[in-house]
């Protein structure tokens, strides 16, 4: 069955639902890195990409993502000259019930019935205001990691903005 679009996932109600241990099936996360480039170096520029407002973000759009960013990041600036760091992880489990449509469809489905679901894939929750990734660079390397991040953006549900949280006096 094809993934459903983001929007059917965007928005949250409820409690959270992230005991793993009692969900049967609970697919792994695409995610594979959430430090990516040179983790000990120094780099004097810090950016980050900030959700303004709350959702969820789904597993695959969170390895869009990280995947969008850091290949131009990789490619511009090199693999020693920044730090890209995904600071959410996805612990919300999604459920979907899916409804058989066609000719012998009621035979099949047992319509509402013990609808709980089973499990599709994760999400990350996310609060407004809250750091979806930070990027450290070095100083000439700042325009690459603002276009990097702004590509990064496209891949999520909601929209963000990006700030430069150190080295902005570096930059003028």
């Amino acid at each position: 069955m094809p993934i459903r679009p983001a929007r059917t996932y965007r928005y949250f109600s409820g409690p959270a639902y992230t005991r793993r241990e009692y969900v049967k099936g609970v697919p792994g996360i695409r995610v594979t890195f959430f430090d990516m480039g040179n983790p000990r170096g120094y780099f004097p520029v810090e950016m980050s990409l900030i959700a303004r407002e709350a959702g969820q973000i789904r597993h695959n759009a969170l390895e869009a993502a990280r995947v969008a960013a850091n290949r131009l990041l990789e490619t511009k600036a090199g693999k020693d000259n920044y730090h890209l760091k995904l600071r959410v992880y996805p612990h919300q489990v999604l459920r979907e019930n899916p409804m058989a449509v066609g000719a012998g469809a009621d035979r099949i489905s047992d319509g509402m019935r013990l609808a709980f679901g089973r499990p599709i894939g994760t999400a990350a929750r996310v609060s407004a205001g809250q750091r979806l990734m930070t990027v450290r660079v070095k100083k000439e390397f700042a325009a690459v990691t603002k276009e990097a991040l702004n590509r990064a953006t496209g891949k999520f549900p909601m929209p963000c903005r990006l700030v430069v949280e150190k080295g902005q006096e570096l930059l003028r």
